[in-house]
């Protein structure tokens, strides 16, 4: 969802004016004390978190690279008291899209606490390992060195948590901490998981530990984004059968939760969710799924392509599940399903009322996201071309039954698209998509 605007600028004005005022250059420096300094980075800090919280990162970070100033002078070492602004500077260069300066940012966080020692509430702690097990430049091996970093940290603070509920020393508070840092031990498992299943595919451990490493994130925290783990694993192994239970067991921990509800997975880990549910050939609940998140955030580009993919699977296949899961020899996830099915089974298709409202629905999902595509100047040029691929299907089927604004928008992209195919046909770009050549889009639940 879009993030609330501040709230009445000019009171931060008359802050901003009244700490200029505060540190003016009236005040001799031998009045100053370190309590004053502190007060103004805490000041700071506050500010610069206010800002990135209410969408504004360019506007934060001068707010925190001053903190950042203040508590590390270039004069003196820096010190561990430097870390909470440099935990917010790389949180707000992650916002700016950054992830090069975010990276270095982390790293001079771990030069300070190297063994995540300093607790979280003074700028230590897991974050910033586990953003470097994401943001490393090298990845693979380097990716799982950082993350198992950030597990010995979470597996060393459950220990000193569980030791201290025992004495009975806040037993409900040290509870729901233990829980939040038992979920992240089992998110940090299930990143190295997927690390295994992409980078280190080859690799002739990767199963073993994939397998291993699954079991112990279950065995945390078996909550939904472990049990979506455990399945895009099943799905890799071909274990279909038991990758549809999984995904079920998954959906059912949160699909009967009212909208704000905290275990609700957030909107990347439910869009990763409505690929592997397509995968798995479970398009009833993918669309489901998609259709939540349409309705929190209609902005969603891939959100609204998925769902256009997914009615048009529904459509062709008729989503017989228990017949793909006794097997039919055709993968729900061949892009050329589609195209085969609609060019061959035209006729039948436009007989059917079902089906063709089917694929109206999938057109509009498909033209919506084309229209954000161009609006938000998306980067994701397979996405546009196998969208505007199957909505040219769809055109040629449907004509102008459902349509009320005709051709879509983008057929200036359309004739974009085929000057920059240096000659290749457009079957072609399905072959490639259907390939796996889709880049982010992958059903892989990655």
């Amino acid at each position: 969802m879009a993030k609330s605007k501040p709230s009445n600028r000019s009171k931060r004005n008359r802050r901003d004016k009244e700490r200029s005022i505060l540190n003016g250059t009236q005040v001799p420096r031998s009045k100053i004390h370190k309590p004053q300094v502190a007060l103004d980075t805490t000041a700071l800090l506050i500010e610069a978190t206010a800002l990135l919280q209410t969408g504004q990162p360019d506007a934060a970070l001068p707010v925190a690279q001053r903190a950042l100033a203040l508590l590390q002078p270039t004069s003196s070492k820096p010190t561990h008291l430097s870390l909470p602004a440099l935990y917010l500077l790389g949180e707000i260069f992650l916002e700016l899209g950054d992830p090069s300066s975010a990276a270095t940012t982390f790293l001079q966080a771990v030069s300070l606490d190297p063994d995540g020692q300093i607790p979280e509430n003074e700028g230590g702690g897991v974050e910033k390992f586990l953003w470097l097990a994401q943001l490393c430049e090298e990845g693979g091996e380097e990716s799982i060195r950082w993350f198992e970093k950030g597990t010995e940290v979470l597996e060393r603070d459950i220990v000193d948590l569980e030791a201290q509920m025992a004495t009975g020393v806040k037993e409900d508070e040290r509870g729901v901490l233990l829980e939040e840092k038992k979920r992240k031990l089992a998110a940090a498992l299930c990143g190295m998981v997927e690390v295994w299943m992409t980078d280190l595919s080859l690799s002739p451990e990767a199963e073993a530990a994939c397998t291993a490493l699954i079991t112990r994130a279950l065995a945390t925290s078996p909550n939904a984004p472990t049990l979506q783990t455990q399945a895009s694993l099943l799905l890799s192994q071909c274990d279909l059968h038991k990758a549809r239970s999984v995904l079920s067991q998954s959906l059912s921990l949160w699909q009967d939760l009212p909208p704000e509800h905290p275990d609700i997975p957030d909107f990347p880990t439910r869009i990763s969710l409505s690929r592997l549910l397509m995968e798995a050939g479970m398009e009833d609940h993918a669309i489901s799924v998609l259709e939540g998140l349409v309705a929190e955030e209609d902005g969603s580009v891939e959100a609204w392509y998925l769902g256009g993919w997914c009615t048009s699977l529904m459509a062709v296949l008729g989503r017989p599940s228990e017949e793909f899961e006794a097997g039919n020899g055709e993968d729900p996830m061949d892009e050329s399903t589609l195209a085969k099915d609609i060019m061959k089974d035209g006729e039948k298709l436009n007989t059917s009322e079902e089906r063709n409202t089917l694929l109206i629905t999938s057109r509009e999902w498909l033209k919506n996201s084309l229209r954000l595509y161009e609006i938000q100047e998306y980067e994701d040029d397979r996405l546009r071309d196998h969208a505007l691929e199957v909505v040219k299907q769809l055109d040629g089927l449907l004509g102008d039954v459902g349509d009320d604004e005709g051709a879509v928008e983008g057929e200036e992209w359309e004739e974009d698209s085929d000057d920059s195919d240096d000659g290749d046909s457009k079957d072609g770009d399905v072959e490639a998509y259907e390939n796996g050549q889709h880049g982010d889009l992958e059903m892989n639940g990655t």
